[in-house]
């Protein structure tokens, strides 16, 4: 159904710009992933008169929105009343340049006749200061200067600069490109340049998708998530975003809507496994450089569950007061507290993502000794903050209890690291690191069953359940057929589903019931189900989250059970992850699905 979610986004690593099925640009943070949201209108409410760049065929009836075939190029077509149509191919370049790649902060619109004369008029209002500052436009003979208080923008083009300074309407007789980025001067002709742009990304594009190890069904699906994942990662600095949104709330009339431009460490590491078993490890070892660079560099300074882009950025939480929110649904967040809380997990995220450096014989420059030594005491810390408590997976900001996934986390982060001693021939390490894990194992699986609830609960010695306890297997903490986990698969679907999907929990929080479904836990309940035994409903649940997608093949965070209508941040990195995980899980193998497809 159509729904104000229905955005796609064109994005490189640096930028990332979400386009409405009418082309127009509602949101874009300049000049990265975390900046300023020049274009902001997304967040300001339902009618804003600013903080969008727009591309307005009169009398227009008709829209159709795609993205070209394994790319972040997006295309959308246009048609009037009277038969004229137009093609508007959004860019954000990506691609090898001069040996290295080319991702500048840069939006690249071409704007093609298809059919008649058809009239537009050219929309470009970026803001500033987050919606509160109006540019001073200044104009060349073929550009526009947007002129802020902190940044500069420049639209360079071929289209007439007056039209476009003056919003004023004309007939689109000749393709136009439209160059939005930074103030500097473009030598190329604009036409010219916007091409050879859009022709080389759509080039790198394909290749990247060539590589990936796709499973044999539901590849357009897994596909199209695995580029939004690559969108979500931020190429400078290997740290990997949640979302490219703040605030766009988990539900219609909640307080529940956050910053998720950061990087989450559990985020990035469910991101870094998904990408790996399609083959794209790139994205881990950035990642990795990330962590080992930046944010573990300092012996025994904790870790913080998210961090900025830039490591040591601020993320003091605060409201934009100028912005109306997301359909009017204030406030509008800069920054998260999560920063400042204890999330035990952290620990397992860090080593889980690291783990296969040291396994994989395709890396170039795998894990060392010297990376296990880094890594080492991480493992120390995991086993001492094992048993005791933090504010867990969803971030409880008004108590804190010895959360069972985050304490299976910290065991998995002790048992990890004893294989990877044990992988580069540390035997006195991997015996002390085993020796320390068992114990915890032990104390996790006894203090979380409960006989009351005849299922693991979320806390030890504690009640209520948690989907996120259908990862057990996931970590590796008990096996599927366990009887246990095969109660608490059915105490789950029983007591958390929602019209089938699932919530998170639904015990109070800080804020009420939840009562929209997580989307990335129905996935894991697609996992689970599979694991013990139960493939076809399995099945039949992943087609039907499947179908919950907007037009463009994309999750948020969040959807109403009832309606199917998506909330929260945009697109959610957990969400697509989930989609790829359970498709490589229940799909046929290629082998099974063409070379015996009898």
């Amino acid at each position: 159904m159509p729904q104000p979610l229905d955005l796609a986004v064109a994005g490189n690593g640096t930028v990332a710009a979400l386009i409405d099925p009418t082309a127009r640009v509602s949101w874009l943070c300049w000049p990265r992933l975390d900046g300023d949201p020049v274009f902001c209108a997304l967040m300001d409410g339902e009618g804003p008169e600013h903080g969008f760049a727009e591309i307005d065929l009169l009398h227009r009836v008709e829209s159709v929105q795609r993205y070209r075939r394994n790319t972040a190029v997006v295309e959308t077509e246009l048609a009037d009343a009277d038969g004229n149509r137009l093609l508007v191919t959004d860019t954000v370049p990506r691609f090898r340049r001069f040996g290295r790649m080319f991702r500048p902060p840069m939006l690249v619109r071409r704007v093609q006749p298809l059919n008649g004369r058809p009239r537009i008029r050219v929309r470009i209002r970026p803001r500033f200061g987050w919606g509160a500052e109006a540019p001073e436009l200044r104009t060349g003979s073929n550009h526009i200067s947007y002129r802020g208080p902190a940044e500069d923008m420049r639209v360079t083009t071929d289209a007439p600069v007056g039209f476009i300074a003056h919003e004023t309407a004309f007939a689109l007789e000749r393709p136009l490109a439209l160059i939005i980025g930074s103030d500097e001067s473009i030598t190329e002709a604009p036409g010219t340049l916007a091409r050879e742009f859009e022709e080389e990304t759509t080039l790198y594009w394909h290749e990247w998708v060539r590589l990936l190890n796709v499973p044999f069904e539901w590849q357009d699906a897994v596909i199209r998530a695995a580029i939004a994942l690559k969108l979500c990662a931020h190429d400078d600095t290997g740290a990997i975003v949640a979302a490219l949104t703040t605030s766009i709330p988990e539900a219609p009339g909640t307080a529940r809507n956050w910053d998720y431009r950061f990087c989450w460490l559990r985020d990035a590491f469910f991101t870094v496994q998904a990408l790996n078993r399609l083959g794209a490890t790139r994205s881990m070892e950035k990642f990795i450089s990330y962590l080992t660079g930046a944010v573990i560099g300092d012996a025994g300074v904790p870790l913080r569950p998210v961090y900025p882009i830039v490591p040591d950025g601020p993320m003091l939480e605060e409201e934009a007061s100028a912005l109306a929110g997301f359909l009017g649904h204030k406030p509008v967040r800069v920054g998260n507290a999560a920063v400042d809380q204890q999330q035990n997990d952290a620990w397992g995220s860090v080593i889980l993502a690291a783990v296969q450096m040291f396994f994989d014989e395709r890396l170039p420059r795998p894990g060392d000794a010297a990376l296990f030594r880094q890594l080492e005491p991480l493992a120390a810390a995991a086993a001492d903050a094992a048993l005791t408590p933090d504010a867990g997976i969803w971030e409880y900001r008004g108590r804190n209890r010895v959360h069972t996934f985050s304490a299976a986390m910290c065991w998995a982060a002790v048992d990890r690291m004893a294989r990877v001693a044990a992988r580069l021939g540390l035997r006195e390490q991997a015996g002390k690191l085993a020796a320390r894990a068992a114990p915890i194992r032990d104390e996790i699986l006894r203090r979380a069953w409960s006989e009351r609830e005849r299922a693991f609960v979320e806390s030890l010695d504690g009640e209520g359940l948690d989907a996120a306890l259908l990862l057990m297997p996931e970590i590796g903490i008990i096996a599927p057929s366990d009887p246990r986990f095969v109660a608490t698969v059915e105490a789950i679907r029983t007591h958390l589903a929602r019209e089938g999907l699932l919530l998170r929990y639904n015990a109070p929080d800080d804020f009420g019931v939840p009562d929209t479904a997580f989307l990335v836990c129905s996935f894991w309940l697609v996992d689970a189900l599979h694991e013990i035994g139960r493939t076809e409903e399995a099945r039949a649940l992943f087609e039907r989250i499947l179908a919950l997608r907007n037009h463009v093949g994309l999750f948020s965070e969040d959807v109403d059970p009832r309606t199917g209508q998506l909330w929260g941040n945009y697109p959610q990195t957990y969400s697509q992850v989930g989609l790829i995980l359970s498709a490589m899980r229940l799909s046929r193998t290629w082998e099974e699905g063409f070379w015996r497809a009898w």
